[in-house]
């Protein structure tokens, strides 16, 4: 079977496939875990940011050029933030539609499969990864989405033999996200090992620091829980059947790809299978005995990230195959209640911002509206306290302090704990600050001051209708929320 190569016109498709991703998927540029990355990005163009707690993002930014590559790219440009987020967004987009495009192009016999394959990846990109708190793609720009092109890229690289342009796609990949790009590498190695030695037997060889099974500390265990996806066993029965559906399918594949001579889509999919057994294999190893909880950062069953994206490609270019083919009105019965029942599942997770927050636009959310009023009228060394559940308060749309905010804050039960998870050293700290602000509803302004005596807390953010603060001046309020000077 021939290749397809990429023509002009792929490339067209291309790039109003990620336009039509962004429409259908939204586009939230604070939310989740961007106040993990972005903090980094600001402190680069402005040092005077984040004098206190900047640990907790720092540890990521340290391991990843994705800060650096984003200022640099700012001060090339002189583009302002929003503007350069937006970009890099789209351009992680398409990215990974153009991986995905030229693995489909090996191993499927039709461009009609390939366009169908790449949609279905497009349709699907805040599909769940069931049980690791993963979207295929987020719907804001971050190291993972950035570097998510590595993998299906790398691969079409090492079924066309050409190692050395597949090893340099997987060293771009570990220094944007080098924890995620771990996968991709694995991935490449099994590839090779099935191709070249014709065996379905592998041997894997692990060689962990022996400090990773250490006791874990009592202040990582309680880091290490507020994160579900680190022990497979707690996992729901329907969280399993995303684990176990994706290999009996990849199995069904192979076999059909091997009744048609499809070599690269059987092979692919036959090594998926191995791959993605020994990592549920690993992940029930690491989770099941208490004494190995720490090498719960190591998060072997993220492997199905890269399951998920392959697993999306290759059901999209079998239907376009023998299914789809050129026949418009079935792509329509397909994509357009997918397409639907994505969009209105988007509008759910959230309710209060707008379907894409545009750089530039006011934002709809009243907690992201108070804390742009705090990066306005509040100085750079200004310390701040919140819920610090405030991440999952109705309404507040998981939209992050720091990264909007640009502002120091104490240690929260979400972000921040995430990133006490990965980096052990730092629990103690967590644990000690959020135990500080223990009961932040009840809270009165002598626990305030409290907080401003311990921490150099100057500055609150609290919900409307908080009592107990009366004597606080609080300069900002908005229907959900008010900001409070603490003297």
């Amino acid at each position: 079977m021939e290749d397809i190569r990429l023509k002009r016109k792929d490339f067209v498709f291309l790039f109003s496939l990620s336009i039509g991703a962004v429409l259908l998927h939204g586009y939230h540029p604070w939310a989740e875990d961007s106040s993990l990355y972005l903090p980094g990005v600001e402190k680069l163009l402005n040092p005077k940011l984040f004098p206190f707690n900047a640990e907790f993002f720092e540890s990521h930014a340290h391991l990843s050029i994705f800060a650096d590559l984003i200022a640099a790219s700012l001060r090339v440009t002189h583009l302002p933030l929003p503007y350069a987020l937006f970009f890099w967004h789209l351009v992680s987009i398409f990215l990974l539609l153009l991986a995905c495009c030229e693995l489909a192009g090996k191993c499927f016999n039709s461009r009609t499969s390939c366009y169908a394959g790449v949609a279905l990846v497009a349709a699907l990109l805040t599909l769940p990864v069931c049980g690791t708190a993963l979207y295929i793609l987020d719907q804001y720009v971050n190291p993972r989405n950035l570097a998510a092109f590595v993998g299906p890229l790398a691969i079409a690289k090492v079924i066309d033999r050409k190692y050395v342009m597949a090893s340099l796609l997987l060293l771009c990949g570990v220094a944007i996200h080098p924890f995620m790009s771990s996968f991709a590498i694995c991935l490449c190695l099994l590839l090779f090992c099935v191709e070249n030695f014709e065996s379905r037997q592998t041997v894997i060889a692990s060689l962990l620091p022996f400090g990773l099974v250490d006791p874990p500390a009592a202040a990582y265990h309680q880091a290490a829980l507020t994160h579900s996806y680190h022990y497979p066993m707690r996992w729901q029965w329907y969280e399993w059947l995303g684990v176990i559906g994706p290999i009996v399918i990849l199995w069904w594949f192979s076999r059909i790809a091997g009744a048609r001579r499809m070599r690269k889509l059987e092979l692919i999919s036959r090594t998926l299978v191995v791959y993605q057994t020994l990592f549920v294999a690993a992940g029930l190893a690491v989770s099941v005995p208490a004494r190995f909880e720490s090498l719960a950062r190591l998060q072997p069953m993220r492997s199905l990230y890269l399951t998920y994206i392959l697993l999306v490609l290759f059901s999209g270019g079998l239907l376009g195959e023998y299914v789809l083919k050129n026949r418009w009105g079935r792509w329509v019965a397909l994509f357009l209640p997918l397409c639907a029942g994505m969009f209105y599942a988007q509008r759910v997770l959230f309710p209060a911002s707008a379907h894409i927050e545009w750089p530039g636009s006011k934002p709809r959310n009243p907690w992201v509206q108070a804390f742009e009023w705090v990066r306005d009228n509040t100085p750079p060394d200004a310390i701040f306290a919140l819920d610090p559940y405030y991440m999952s308060i109705e309404g507040e749309d998981e939209n992050g302090f720091r990264d909007v905010a640009q502002r120091s804050k104490l240690a929260d039960w979400s972000t921040d704990a995430g990133a006490v998870t990965m980096f052990p050293p730092m629990a103690e700290e967590w644990l000690e600050q959020v135990q500080a602000q223990s009961g932040w509803t009840k809270f009165r302004i002598q626990d305030f001051r409290q907080l401003r005596a311990r921490y150099g807390v100057n500055w609150v953010v609290l919900q409307l209708q908080q009592p107990g603060v009366g004597d606080l001046q609080c300069p900002y309020e908005n229907k959900a929320v008010k900001v409070c000077s603490v003297d």
